[in-house]
């Protein structure tokens, strides 16, 4: 006689679990998961700002001399809270008569980057030294890059002399994606 009401306990205690939903857990994560999304505190943080984010320029491979190949590399740490650059900088060179647009590394893929507090990512810019003073050439004074959904530029002087002209006003240059920096 023992053996049913202990079978009934057991049937009813497995059926509370249940309906708590302490067999499934898919629903309650899912719902964390909204909740963490819609107020911006998830995994991904919202769109970095430049404000946050402080920046270091070195060249990695200046160009010596007109016709050669060059590359700067732009180091940015976050200062702020976990953040995401998603896609690539707009570069413009500027020079006292003008200034152009760098365009994107076609060979370069952009992947949305998080960059935790004190994280740090790069972005490189590619370009062919140009003759000093020449038709063909951009006397770069100054770099201004902006972040994909940010709406202030950052900028820093130039002194890896001229850029060469592929044609027009249209820079021998390119510029990378975000990639993630340090470990």
């Amino acid at each position: 006689m023992r053996a049913v009401p202990l079978t009934v306990t057991a049937l009813a205690a497995a059926l509370l679990l249940t309906a708590c939903g302490g067999g499934d857990d898919s629903a309650s994560d899912t719902d964390a998961s909204k909740a963490s999304e819609s107020t911006g505190s998830g995994s991904a943080g919202g769109t970095c700002a430049a404000a946050d984010l402080g920046q270091e320029v070195g060249p990695v491979n200046a160009a010596p001399a007109a016709g050669d190949s060059g590359n700067v590399t732009v180091t940015l740490t976050n200062k702020g809270a976990e953040c995401t650059l998603n896609g690539f900088p707009t570069v413009t060179l500027a020079s006292d008569g003008g200034s152009a647009d760098v365009p994107k590394d076609e060979a370069a893929e952009a992947q949305a980057l998080t960059l935790p507090a004190q994280g740090t990512a790069t972005f490189t810019i590619t370009y062919v030294r140009g003759e000093d003073g020449g038709d063909k050439s951009l006397a770069v004074k100054t770099v201004k890059y902006g972040l994909p959904g940010a709406s202030a530029d950052q900028s820093f002087p130039w002194s890896y002399g001229d850029v060469a002209l592929k044609s027009g006003k249209v820079p021998d240059a390119t510029v990378s994606a975000f990639q993630q920096a340090g470990d």
